[in-house]
């Protein structure tokens, strides 16, 4: 007998607390979205707040599901941070600054669901492994850009989590020991020359430097509000500073990931999260460069991408852990 999910048979929250967001999504039991709602924080603001305020959106998705008589199967969250799988625990957030805070007990306690929470750039790679530009594909390297730089690896169609559960950071990979105090508390590390915050730095510089662009008007002459999408935008116009900025970026990013390439031998590489908006700059830069840098033997066959979701692979990656937990269950009431 073939069978096939009902859509109906429930309904996921995907939740993503970034460093200066929070973001939402409900679907169905087919992943597709219902509903999505994604609203700007302060990275000042109180632990408490935050935490609120995402319990806030959850209860306004899980209402909805509510109403649409979804039963509710769980709530996945992804933050960007280490992560104790095993307890649910936030154990270290270098860009929020937050440590040991126990969210799986703290949202089923709240919510009365299961709760699966993951670093934000797993759950990215699994949300591009189930839904997006890496479905079928058993190796990849996926690198989640949001106010730093994460990985999620996945190796033979699994997430490789290495001993205690907090493999996959590569962006606190040192590069440069001189270089620029990063958020984890070292210097040099490699988001610091390849995150949007990187980004941002090197067009200020060239902007206090005289180099003439159209950024500052674009900003209304406000540096501090340049970010990844304005300098896109004045790539796309020709800008040269913008322009600058995002090759060298993309070099750093291709020197990294060819050591990626030469210690995983993925079959993919995908680039996600805001940088993902920037893909027709970074791209030609970053293959040059690991044609250059990586091996000849793993590289080759190697394809490098940008997210199908973008800024959603995390939300979506968080629907997945949710599903997965409940696929794999042997007896489905839902099917």
């Amino acid at each position: 007998m073939l069978l096939e999910l009902n859509p109906d048979g429930g309904c996921a929250v995907g939740v993503e607390i970034g460093v200066d967001f929070i973001s939402v999504v409900l679907t169905d039991f087919v992943a597709r979205v219902l509903w999505r709602k994604r609203v700007s924080t302060n990275p000042e603001e109180k632990q408490d707040i935050i935490i609120g305020q995402a319990e806030e959106i959850v209860q306004e998705a899980l209402t909805i599901g509510q109403e649409r008589e979804l039963p509710p199967l769980g709530i996945g969250l992804g933050v960007p941070g280490l992560v104790d799988i095993q307890q649910g625990t936030l154990v270290f957030a270098p860009n929020l600054r937050w440590y040991n805070v126990p969210l799986r007990q703290m949202w089923t306690q709240r919510f009365g669901l299961p709760v699966f929470v993951e670093n934000e750039a797993n759950a990215a790679a699994l949300g591009e492994y189930y839904f997006g530009n890496a479905r079928g594909v058993q190796n990849l390297i996926y690198l989640s850009a949001g106010v730093g730089l994460g990985g999620g690896i996945i190796i033979k169609g699994k997430l490789f989590r290495g001993s205690n559960g907090y493999a996959g950071e590569v962006g606190h990979m040192t590069v440069d020991p001189d270089g620029e105090l990063c958020g984890c508390g070292k210097r040099g590390c490699w988001e610091t020359l390849v995150g949007p915050r990187a980004i941002a730095r090197r067009v200020r510089r060239a902007l206090e430097n005289g180099e003439q662009s159209s950024v500052p008007l674009l900003v209304g002459n406000d540096l501090d509000r340049i970010d990844v999408s304005i300098v896109v935008q004045a790539a796309q116009a020709g800008d040269p500073v913008a322009r600058t900025a995002l090759e060298e970026v993309g070099t750093y990013l291709g020197i990294g990931i060819s050591n990626l390439v030469n210690a995983f031998n993925p079959e993919m590489v995908v680039l996600g999260g805001v940088l993902s908006l920037a893909g027709p700059f970074l791209l030609p830069v970053i293959e040059e460069t690991v044609q250059t840098h990586a091996l000849p033997q793993p590289r080759k066959a190697l394809t490098i991408t940008t997210s199908a979701h973008g800024v959603d692979a995390c939300v979506m990656g968080a629907v997945a852990l949710v599903l997965d937990e409940i696929l794999r269950e042997p007896m489905l009431p839902m099917l």
